[in-house]
């Protein structure tokens, strides 16, 4: 599973391929809002707890009604452990680049990197948005980027 993860990292594998199923889906979850909280923590981040649940959920929320309104609900579980599992890991690297930030000195070499990891996030659920909705690439970015949107006005009204 680990190694589908790195291969969905690398366009080389989609959400079909790991397992089906609830548990897993519900295991990754779990273990991307702890990481999130932790990470939001460390770095002194306001409202972490709230912040994270409601991105996740807003982002779920999406694509659980994409999927159901293209009669794709089996793919489901396999979407949600991929957005989980992918999620997880380009968590921990936005934290190892995040706490390495110096608020006393300009920094745009970690502030290039942070924006890649950013642009290579949105990549990542566009391919797997794309391989969940049998879509073109383009399409499957354009609904990470809408997503991303919604997640953002709805976070900025929310907690201001």
């Amino acid at each position: 599973m680990i190694r589908t993860l790195f291969e969905i990292l690398r366009f080389r594998s989609g959400p079909q391929d790991l397992p089906a199923g609830a548990a897993l889906s519900v295991l990754l979850t779990a273990a991307w809002l702890v990481q999130g909280l932790l990470t939001d923590q460390a770095l002194d981040g306001p409202n972490s707890a709230p912040r994270s649940l409601l991105a996740i959920g807003v982002q779920y929320g999406a694509i659980v009604l994409l999927l159901r309104l293209r009669n794709f609900s089996a793919r489901i579980p396999q979407t949600i452990s991929a957005l989980a599992g992918t999620g997880f890991i380009l968590g921990l690297l936005a934290f190892l680049l995040l706490s390495g930030i110096d608020p006393a000195r300009p920094q745009p070499g970690l502030a290039l990197a942070y924006f890649g990891l950013f642009l290579w996030s949105l990549a990542i659920d566009g391919h797997i948005y794309r391989h969940a909705m049998s879509t073109k690439m383009s399409m499957g970015v354009l609904v990470a980027v809408l997503i991303f949107a919604a997640n953002f006005a709805i976070t900025r009204a929310v907690f201001g």
